[in-house]
Formats: C-alpha cells, sequence, structure tokens
C-alpha cells in the first residue's frame, strides 16, 4: 500500500474540524451501520474490542443527556442530529473466545477487574479515536468533547454498571458558519517527539 491520495487526506485531517453547528440534515440508521462497520476494523489488543456506543437521536434521550451536559456543551449537543456516547465494556473478555480465538485470553482478565479496566479504557479510547476517522471518511463531520458528568451519564444510560462512559461525539453534517476562526495551533515535531 501506499500514501492515500491528497483529498482522502484533507477529509481526515487537514481539512477536518471539530463542529460546534450543524446542517439541518438527518444521519441514516444506514450511514450509522456504514460508520461502525469501518471503525471496528481498527487494531486492538487481542482483538478485544471494548467499545460500546449509544446514539443518541430521539428528543427523549437527549432529555436525559441535558443534566449532566457542562453549561458549554449544552446547546450544540442538543441541536446535533447525532449525539454519541462513546463508552467501554468492563466485561469485553467475555467475548474473547470469539474474538481472539488463538489461545485462552479471556483467562487473562477474568478475575482481574484492575488490568481488564485499563485495558478497556486503552482500547475503548483507541476505537473512539477510530470512530472519528471513520465518521470523517464516510463524510460525516464530529465534535467530540469531554465537559460532562462521566458519572451522571453512567447512572442514567449504564445503571448496571458494565459500561462506562468515555466521551461524548457530536455527529453529523457541519456548517462551517459555526466554526470559531483558524484551526487552533498544535505542537511542532520538536516539541512534541524525539528520534532514539
Amino acid at each position: 500500500m501506499g500514501k492515500i491520495a491528497e483529498d482522502c487526506l484533507r477529509q481526515l485531517f487537514t481539512d477536518a474540524r471539530t463542529y460546534g453547528k450543524w446542517q439541518d440534515q438527518p444521519v441514516p440508521d444506514e450511514q450509522l451501520k456504514d460508520l461502525y462497520n469501518l471503525m471496528r476494523l481498527g487494531p486492538t489488543s487481542a482483538n478485544c474490542c471494548p467499545l460500546r456506543i449509544l446514539f443518541l437521536r430521539s428528543k427523549e434521550s437527549k432529555e436525559r443527556l441535558r443534566p449532566h451536559l457542562d453549561p458549554g456543551n449544552l446547546d450544540k449537543t442538543m441541536i446535533a442530529p447525532v449525539t454519541t456516547i462513546l463508552a467501554y465494556d468492563l466485561q469485553f473478555y467475555e467475548h474473547l473466545p470469539v474474538l481472539f480465538p488463538f489461545t485462552d485470553a479471556k483467562s487473562w482478565f477474568e478475575g482481574k477487574p484492575k488490568f481488564s479496566e485499563i485495558t478497556a479504557f486503552r482500547n475503548g479510547t483507541l476505537q473512539g479515536g477510530y470512530f472519528i476517522l471513520a465518521a470523517r471518511a464516510i463524510g460525516l463531520d464530529c465534535g467530540p468533547m469531554s465537559g460532562f458528568s462521566n458519572e451522571g451519564v453512567d447512572q442514567e444510560f449504564f445503571p448496571e454498571g458494565r459500561f462506562k462512559s468515555n466521551f461524548l461525539c457530536n455527529l453529523a453534517y457541519g456548517d462551517p458558519k459555526g466554526l470559531p476562526g483558524p484551526r487552533a495551533p498544535r505542537l511542532s515535531f520538536d516539541e512534541a517527539c524525539k528520534i532514539l
């Protein structure tokens, strides 16, 4: 494989932005399924795949989320056609006999809650990055964010305690008029990296 085309790089990285305002255009179920089916192909350790996603589209589900949002995230989330809760499954290892059938990988995690949670959080976060890139790849825009009560969201949407929220991501077609200005600076290679 070689380098992907420049227009693909622009869509995924260089021209992509974090949106807070949205066009009034629905995101159909099939597009959400396409997003997931692309995202799920990214690698995780022992193919553990701990990410669990709730797609909030109905007014009722958004109202359940409302009291747990920080004020700065309230308006942009309530008007977004879709808001996703990206969570991780603390018992992801239950699926390992199917996902990683080459050895008894379930035994690596079962009965080891701290190790399981670290693995679930790390790999669920990794899958969250794939989620953003997959959404951009199929033509959607993203507004990933912290700025909410994890405890409140978990009590509201995951009361059984098996899933834990990681971050939220608004999802739709961004309205460029809502961008605050040019992209914020990033650290240079020399500021963030060393080659040893």
